[in-house]
C-alpha cells in the first residue's frame, strides 16, 4: 500500500461529442478538489494543433493568449488551473503536436533513434509518455516538493484525428503506470430537446464512450455536461450502455459561475471515487462543500457572488469584444476584485472602433450606442491587444475618463493609448502615435523594442516575469502593499519612448514604476484624478479568486469612490 502511495497518480480528462464543452473548467475542478484532500497537485495541457505554441494565434480564433511566469504563451485553460489550485506552471505543461513533433525530429537528427524508421507509434507516443512522467515530477508551489497527482486534459474531441496520437499514447499509458495511478475522466455533452422540459438524449454520450472503448481507453467515470441537472433515469441509462457504475456518472449542469463545479462535484463523492481508485488513505476526503476549511471559504465566495445585489459598470473598451474569451483572465480579475468588494459586476462591452468620431456616419446607431454606454460607466478600462483597428476609439475613450476624473485602468496597449491620448491633447502634439501605427509620426511616444525580432513572430516578444521598481511614493505603490519592487507577467513588442519622458512628467502623467534599467515605463499614473493608472504588464494573469490582484482591487474600489484597504 506505501508503494502505491508514493506513485504519482494520474488523472486524464478526455472529452467527447463536442469541444468546448468545459473540459478544463472540470480538469480544474478535479485538481482543486483532490489539492483540498491535502495532495500536491501539477497539470498538464494537451492541445492537438501542429502550433509550437499560442502565441500566434488570432483572439477571434482561439481566445485568450495567457502567458505564464517563463514567458510561455500558452492556452487559456492553463490560466484555470492556476487559478483554481493557487500553483505557478511552465511552458512545459502545454504540450502540443508541433512541440512533440519537434522534439521528435531533433532526436532524429542527432541519431538518438540509432537508424530506426521514425513512426507515430513507438517514437512520438513514447515521447508524449515521458514528456507527462517528466512534467509531473516538477513541483509547482513554494513548497518545492514533488507532485502527487497530476492532472492531464486532452484537448479536442475523441475521434478528432489530430487528437489520434495523444489518445494511443494515454491507452498505452495506462499500462506504463499501472491501473491504480491511472484514471480516465471522460466529459461528455447531454444535449436536450425542444422546451426546458424536454428529453435529454444520452445517445451522443453511448457514442462518445463506443468511440472511445474503440480505441482502448476504457472510463473509469463519466462526467456529463447539460443545461440542466440530469432527468431521473439518465444516469442509469447511461450506465447501462457504457458499462460505467451509476455512483461513477457524475452531472454537471450549467451554473452561475465556474466557482461552482467543484461543489458539485465533492457533493457526488468525487474526492472520495478518486481516493479508492488511486488505493488511498481516505481519512481527508472532504464529503460536502462544510467538511473542510478550504471547501468552506470557497462555498462562501460561491454564495456572496450570487447573492451581491450593489452593482459595479465597467467600459470594457478593446478591439476583441466579439469574442469575450480574449479578455478571459481580465474578466475573472475584475470579477475577483468586484467580490472582495461587496460589488456585482457588470461589465459593458465596447467595441473600440465604434467610438471613433469618422464612425459617427459610417455607424451612427452604433457610435450613439457606444457612448451611451461609455457615458453610463463608473470605470473605464481598456486591455490589452495588437494593430491599429479601434486605437483612436481607445484615445477617445481615455480621453473621456481623464477629463471627466473617472476611474481609468490601462493594461499593456492600454498604456500605450494613454501615452498617445496625453501627447495629443496635453501636450498638443496632435500626430503623436506609436510607429506600429504610424511609423512616420514626427512623435514617436511608442517605439518598437530594439531586442524584438522583426521577422519572426513566435515567442520573440518580451515575456513572461519581469521585475518592476518603485521610482516614488504613488497609488500604485500604496495597492501593492509599499513594496519597493514588483514582479509581473508581460507581453509586448512595443514600449513608451524613453526619450519622450520627461516631456509627459513635467505635464503631470508621472511613470512611478520602471524596469531594471530604469529606462522601461512599467507604470504611469496621472496627476489630480482619483484613479488614473496604466501599466504595461499584464496583472490579470496572477488574480486568484480568494486573492484578487492589488490593481484590479484598487481599480474597482475607486469605482466605487472609496479605497478602504489603504
Amino acid at each position: 500500500m506505501d508503494s502505491l502511495k508514493k506513485q504519482t497518480k494520474y488523472v486524464v480528462v478526455s472529452g467527447g461529442v463536442i469541444s468546448g464543452i468545459g473540459k478544463g473548467v472540470i480538469a480544474s475542478s478535479v485538481g482543486f478538489l483532490l489539492k483540498q484532500c491535502g495532495l500536491k497537485v501539477t497539470a498538464v495541457k494537451i492541445d492537438p494543433y501542429l502550433n509550437i505554441d499560442a502565441g500566434t494565434f488570432s483572439p477571434y480564433e482561439h481566445g485568450e493568449v495567457f502567458v505564464l511566469d517563463d514567458g510561455g504563451e500558452v492556452d487559456l485553460d492553463l490560466g484555470n488551473y492556476e487559478r483554481f489550485l493557487g500553483i505557478t506552471l511552465q511552458k512545459h505543461n502545454n504540450i502540443t503536436t508541433g512541440k512533440v513533433y519537434q522534439n521528435v525530429i531533433n532526436k532524429e537528427r542527432r541519431g538518438d533513434y540509432l537508424g530506426s524508421t521514425v513512426q507515430v507509434v513507438p517514437h512520438l507516443t513514447n515521447e508524449i509518455q515521458e514528456w507527462i512522467e517528466r512534467v509531473a515530477q516538477i513541483s509547482v508551489d513554494e513548497s518545492k516538493k514533488q507532485p502527487e497527482v497530476c492532472i492531464v486534459e486532452l484537448g479536442g474531441t475523441v475521434g478528432d484525428i489530430e487528437s489520434a496520437p495523444f489518445v494511443e499514447a494515454m491507452r498505452q499509458f495506462q499500462f506504463r503506470v499501472g491501473d491504480h495511478n491511472f484514471c480516465l475522466v471522460h466529459v461528455s455533452l447531454v444535449p436536450q430537446t425542444g422546451t426546458l422540459d424536454g428529453e435529454q438524449k444520452t445517445k451522443p454520450t453511448q457514442a462518445s464512450v463506443r468511440d472511445l472503448r474503440g480505441l482502448g481507453l476504457y472510463p473509469d467515470m463519466i462526467i456529463c455536461r447539460s443545461t440542466l441537472p440530469l432527468q431521473p433515469g439518465i444516469k442509469e441509462k447511461i450506465s447501462m450502455f457504457c458499462h460505467v457504475e451509476p455512483k461513477k456518472i457524475l452531472a454537471v449542469h450549467d451554473c452561475s459561475s465556474v466557482y461552482e463545479v467543484p461543489l458539485l462535484l465533492v457533493k457526488q463523492d468525487l474526492p472520495e471515487l478518486l481516493y479508492k481508485k488511486f488505493h488511498l488513505n481516505n481519512g481527508v476526503v472532504p464529503t460536502s462543500d462544510e467538511s473542510s476549511q478550504s471547501l468552506s471559504i470557497w462555498s462562501a465566495f460561491c454564495r456572496r457572488l450570487k447573492t451581491l445585489r450593489d452593482s459595479v459598470r465597467i467600459a470594457i473598451v478593446g478591439k476583441y469584444t466579439g469574442m469575450r474569451d480574449a479578455y478571459m483572465s481580465v474578466i475573472k480579475a475584475l470579477e475577483h476584485a468586484s467580490v472582495e468588494c461587496s460589488r456585482k459586476l457588470e461589465i459593458i462591452w465596447i467595441e473600440a472602433e465604434y467610438l471613433e468620431k469618422e464612425n459617427q456616419k459610417k455607424y451612427p446607431a452604433q457610435y450613439h450606442t457606444s457612448w451611451e454606454k461609455l457615458c453610463s460607466s463608473e470605470g473605464v478600462l481598456v486591455p490589452g491587444g495588437f494593430g491599429d483597428r479601434g486605437i483612436l476609439g481607445m484615445v477617445s475613450a481615455i480621453e473621456w475618463a481623464r477629463s471627466n476624473k473617472i476611474p481609468f485602468l490601462g493594461i499593456c496597449l492600454g498604456l500605450q493609448v494613454a501615452v498617445i491620448e496625453h501627447a495629443r491633447n496635453v501636450l498638443g502634439w496632435e500626430d503623436a502615435n506609436s510607429t506600429e501605427f504610424d511609423p512616420a509620426t514626427s512623435h514617436p511616444v511608442v517605439e518598437y523594442m530594439p531586442e524584438v525580432s522583426r521577422t519572426h513572430k513566435g515567442g520573440t516578444m518580451r515575456l513572461g516575469l519581469r521585475t518592476t521598481h518603485f521610482q516614488r511614493d504613488c497609488l500604485t505603490k500604496k495597492l501593492y502593499g509599499q513594496k519597493e519592487t514588483i514582479q509581473e507577467r508581460h507581453r509586448h513588442r512595443y514600449e513608451v519612448n524613453p526619450q519622450m519622458v520627461d516631456h509627459f512628467e513635467s505635464a503631470g502623467l508621472h511613470f512611478v514604476g520602471r524596469d531594471d534599467s530604469g529606462s522601461r515605463m512599467e507604470i504611469l499614473e496621472l496627476d489630480d484624478h482619483p484613479f488614473f493608472v496604466a501599466v504595461q504588464y499584464h496583472p490579470e494573469y496572477l488574480t486568484r479568486p480568494l486573492k484578487p490582484h492589488p490593481v484590479f482591487r484598487g481599480f474597482i474600489s475607486a469605482c466605487n469612490w472609496y479605497l478602504r484597504f489603504l
